[in-house]
Formats: C-alpha cells, sequence, structure tokens
C-alpha cells in the first residue's frame, strides 16, 4: 500500500459539501492550512487549538501523532482501530508503517461529525443488510480474543470507525419493520442512524440493561440525551443502542470531543469539569452551559460514573454557526483504570462529593448549583425501581446501590 502524502478535507453540513482544506505529511510532521475560500464562511471547526487562518500550521507530536484534535477526532479508537488494524493486516499491510492520513483515508466519509478525507480508501463492498446481533456479538467476541473472523470486513464496514472501548455497529433503524441496514449513506425513508454496542469480555453480562437503566435515570435528572432502546437478538440477549446525535433529518453536524478541542490526552487525563465548564461558555457564550456541565458532574459523581473522560463529552457545530453541547453519552455504572474518575471535580478525583460539587460551582457563580444536585440525587434515589423494571437482577442492583452509597454527600 502506497501511503498518503495528501489529504483534501471536506465538510459535510447542513446537506451542503463545502471544500475545508489540506492535510499534507512531509517528514515527519503534519501540515494543514485553511482554503481561502473557506475561512469566508466563517465556521471555525476547532476555535480553541487551530488557528482560523490561512497560515500553514502544524500541532505538536502530542497527543495526537501530530494531528490537531479536530482531525483526530474523526479516526477511531478502541475497538474501532483494533478492527481497521486486524483488517489491514489481514491483507498483508504492515500497521506499523500507517500514518495518520493513512488511516483518515479509510475513514473517508464514513466517520462521526461532518468531517470528510480525500482520496478515500473504501473497503470492500458487502451486503446491506446487518447481520443477525447474535452472530455479530459472536464474532466481535472473537476479535477481542485475537481469534479470526469470517465477516471482519463486514464488521469493519459496520463499526471500523467507531470509537469507544466497547464494540459497536453504525446501523439504520426502521422501528416500523424493526430492520437494520448500514447506516452509511442514501438512508431511505423511515430509517434513522443509530449506533449499537456490544458488550466486550470483561463487561457485566447485565450491561445493556444497566446503561438503558442510566439512561433513563440521567433524563431524570433533567440531562439531555439522545433516544435509547434497547435492541433483542434471536436468543433473547439484548444490546444497548442510541440515536446518533450528529445525524439530524439525513445532514450532518460538526461534531468535536473535548479531547479534541481541548488537546487533553484522555487515557492521562488532567482534565476538570471546570475545564470543561468553561470550554463550554466559550462555544455556547450562554451561563446556561455551566449548568449543562455541572448537572452532567453531579450525575456522574452520584450515580458512579467514573469513565467520565474527555472523549465521552461532546460538542456540535450546526450550518449557522451555533455550537451546544452534546446530548450526554456514555452514561453507566463504572469504575476507571484505577477507579478514580477520569475527569476530576475541583482537583478531587478520588471520592469527590457535595463539598467538591460546591467548590466547583463557587468558581462559576452558579446560584442554583445545590437545588441541581438535589434534582439529580432525586433522580439517582429511583435506581432501585428503575433497575427493577428494566430487568437487572436484585444483586446486580444491590451492587451499584452498595457503591454510590459510600459516595460523600
Amino acid at each position: 500500500m502506497a501511503g498518503i502524502n495528501k489529504l483534501f478535507v471536506s465538510l459535510l453540513l447542513g446537506g451542503n459539501s463545502l471544500e475545508v482544506g489540506e492535510l499534507v505529511l512531509s517528514g515527519q510532521k503534519i501540515y494543514f492550512r485553511y482554503n481561502t475560500d473557506y475561512l469566508k464562511t466563517g465556521l471555525n471547526l476547532s476555535p480553541i487549538k487551530l488557528p482560523f487562518s490561512g497560515d500553514i500550521v502544524s500541532a505538536e507530536k502530542q497527543p495526537f501523532d501530530g494531528l490537531f484534535g479536530v482531525f483526530n477526532d474523526s479516526l477511531p479508537d478502541g475497538w474501532g482501530r483494533l478492527l481497521l488494524d486486524r483488517s489491514l493486516s489481514a491483507k498483508g499491510i504492515d500497521i506499523g508503517r500507517i500514518t495518520p492520513l493513512d488511516r483518515l483515508a479509510y475513514v473517508g466519509s464514513r466517520g462521526m461529525g461532518a468531517l470528510a478525507y480525500r482520496p478515500e480508501i473504501k473497503p470492500e463492498k458487502t451486503t446491506d443488510l446487518v447481520p443477525e446481533l447474535d452472530i455479530l456479538a459472536t464474532e466481535m467476541s472473537h476479535i477481542l480474543q485475537g481469534t479470526s473472523s469470517e465477516i471482519i470486513e463486514e464488521l469493519f464496514i459496520l463499526g471500523g470507525s467507531s470509537g469507544g472501548a466497547r464494540p459497536k455497529i453504525f446501523a439504520a433503524y426502521n422501528p416500523l419493520t424493526d430492520d437494520l441496514i448500514h447506516g452509511v449513506d442514501n438512508i431511505p425513508e423511515g430509517y434513522d442512524e443509530w449506533i449499537i454496542k456490544f458488550p466486550s469480555s470483561s463487561d457485566n453480562r447485565e450491561i445493556a440493561n444497566i446503561e438503558f437503566a442510566y439512561h433513563k435515570m440521567a433524563l431524570l435528572a433533567g440531562i439531555e440525551m439522545s433516544e435509547c432502546r434497547l435492541f433483542k437478538g434471536k436468543s433473547g440477549q439484548v444490546y444497548f443502542g442510541t440515536k446518533r446525535f450528529d445525524r439530524a433529518a439525513e445532514k450532518r453536524l460538526h461534531t468535536h470531543t473535548a479531547s479534541g478541542i481541548m488537546h487533553d490526552n484522555f487515557r492521562m487525563s488532567t482534565m476538570d469539569y471546570g475545564h470543561l465548564m468553561d470550554c463550554a461558555f466559550r462555544l455556547e457564550k450562554h451561563v446556561k452551559a455551566y449548568e449543562k456541565i455541572f448537572r452532567l458532574a453531579a450525575f456522574n459523581v452520584y450515580s458512579h460514573n467514573r469513565d467520565d473522560h474527555s472523549k465521552n463529552f461532546s460538542f456540535l457545530l450546526d450550518a449557522k454557526g451555533e455550537w451546544r453541547f452534546a446530548p450526554a453519552y456514555d452514561l453507566t455504572f463504572s469504575y476507571s483504570g484505577y477507579g478514580f474518575h477520569s475527569t476530576m471535580i475541583a482537583g478531587e478525583s478520588k471520592n469527590p462529593g457535595r463539598k467538591e460539587l460546591m467548590k466547583l460551582s463557587a468558581h462559576f457563580g452558579l446560584k442554583n448549583a445545590s437545588s441541581i444536585i438535589e434534582e439529580v440525587q432525586e433522580a439517582i434515589s429511583q435506581w432501585g425501581a428503575i433497575a427493577s423494571e428494566y430487568g437487572i437482577t436484585k444483586e446486580t442492583s444491590n451492587n451499584i446501590q452498595t457503591a454510590m452509597d459510600k459516595i460523600r454527600d
């Protein structure tokens, strides 16, 4: 495979295609320059780290291997990267020689958000129908265990540009017919684009039910989320699905993670919810942004969601040039690698509680912090009933309740 040295970046926003600029690999450095005509649109894709000018610019080597965060957000990580690497290795390609531009070329126009990259390296085309969910789950477990999979190319098409550690697929879903098809282009009428998750080898066997129950609990706490549902395989096994927030009425929204926009290495993060609140205010230009982040921080604290890293928060840019904090996602009972919160609360990550939340709110002058905390706590107090309603065993429900009870009020 010949390496990619130049990529043209497009923005597929609001039904229009705009030529954004060029990425060029020269030596060991990656350079980017906005197109002059694009700058006239005023659509600043990454206001904090990428200069909105016609200058030729380059990013530091770390944390994104020489890419600016806005482009790194297009790349798969976790499951998606594993799939891509296995797919390339199966074709005899040395993945040690693959550059970030090569990886972006494989993503092409199939990634999250509204950015697209040319020339695009497309995988081999297979059937449009999504294989039965239980079959996908079995094949995914084979890949996680390191064995070969007969449908690895199929899995890459379905989910090879996805982020996150858990296996997942992109698909289009018709709620009237209960059909799933490849969620890429030309979605038929009646279908919406969804992400469906599958358990990893280390997940609780009830992980789908737990995440769905957390979704319901978050809505009670006043947190905005995309529509979610449980998909069922022929065996009766259920899988958690969520409607994509980067797609609306067959049009795309530009998506930028907190990790990408602030150049935060989410695996070794030093980010605090205060940084996130400041970033949200700078983008939304309204104090309501503080409340959104603070409410989510309180929920993650009291619900024991400690895998709250900087890739699990995103911002959306629409065709009018307006930013907003994206609907919350990946809300579930979790520990991070060391049991601490991935994102600190007023400098505390081991066992934060009301004290740290109030300290955070005071810094930003949030007057209604106490009432927000109480609303969140009221929602979380209903965990037992919600868990029972959505089929979570008493043992699992009690274990989660015990962990939440240890959080300092």
